[in-house]
């Protein structure tokens, strides 16, 4: 799993605790004595994949540097039902105004580690990987992607800089005989500094793959909304032209009900947008030992 970038996710924790905070918490500050201190537990409700500890703890930093996070369960490992995540110990105020924002990246995180990990589970046993895409809540993405990676996902471009993708908007601007064009294309994207890798969109098998698979240079051939039948065929295809290269992506309409049929037909990853943009927060609480 790739080490998270805290010092990229600064602001977003700033901005999250500024809000919500307001510059005081006069429920606590009416409530509950100065100099009392505490533990509250951070306890799993459901079956999860934690992510987000490491958050959890900056966070608790920016309230106050006396709240020291104790972590039990590590980011990437799973939870059971009432299991303890980890204890916060400290003055009691803060703690309480630090609650919210804490949880609320625990659960976003663990909900989109915890999806990720279910669609990875459903293609166990098929060579296929599951893969994010660019659909994340913006200013969120350095998290939501490492979310992904909590679940044994894999990360797809981080942002349009990383990789060259000609999508079909690209393809149709070349008519219908594209692949000399394309080929010039890809060619002069090989010479760009920082990309990692070259893909191409295809809708349709029969009349744009073949064409893009006579293509030298490109690593990652998306395909488009397609049927289990034109995935396979398509696989089919790329195994007769070219041998294992370039690698298969199947892309849109994947659901958990469908995700291991597709994998079954040979490609190599899927994509996913649902990991991130419809992942369902777990529930996790606080339990409170003052």
């Amino acid at each position: 799993m790739k080490y998270l970038n805290l010092k990229r996710v600064n602001t977003l924790i700033d901005m999250a605790v500024e809000e919500d905070y307001g510059g005081s918490d006069p429920s606590s500050e009416l409530m509950i004595p100065e100099k009392a201190k505490g533990k509250s537990y951070i306890i799993s409700r459901e079956e999860i994949v934690v992510s987000g500890m490491d958050i959890a703890k900056k966070v608790l930093n920016k309230y106050d540097k006396r709240l020291k996070l104790k972590i039990y369960k590590r980011d990437g490992q799973r939870a059971n039902v009432a299991d303890c995540l980890g204890v916060i110990e400290g003055p009691v105020r803060s703690m309480l105004s630090a609650e919210r924002v804490v949880l609320n990246f625990l659960q976003r995180l663990s909900g989109i580690a915890t999806t990720t990990a279910k669609y990875v589970h459903a293609v166990r046993g098929t060579k296929a990987k599951i893969y994010d895409t660019r659909k994340t809540i913006p200013g969120w993405r350095e998290l939501e992607k490492y979310a992904v990676r909590c679940g044994k996902g894999c990360n797809h471009r981080f942002n349009l800089s990383e990789a060259v993708m000609f999508k079909d908007n690209h393809i149709a601007q070349l008519g219908a005989d594209f692949e000399g064009k394309l080929r010039e294309f890809v060619a002069k994207a090989k010479k760009i500094k920082g990309v990692k890798f070259i893909c191409v969109e295809v809708d349709h098998v029969d009349d744009q793959l073949n064409h893009v698979l006579n293509v030298p240079g490109v690593d990652v051939v998306l395909l488009d909304n397609m049927g289990q039948w034109q995935y396979k065929h398509a696989v089919e295809m790329r195994n007769k032209m070219c041998g294992k290269k370039p690698l298969l992506e199947a892309s849109g309409g994947i659901t958990l009900n469908n995700v291991r049929a597709i994998a079954l037909c040979g490609v190599d990853r899927i994509s996913v947008g649902a990991i991130t943009h419809s992942a369902v927060s777990v529930d996790i609480g606080l339990d409170r030992h003052f």
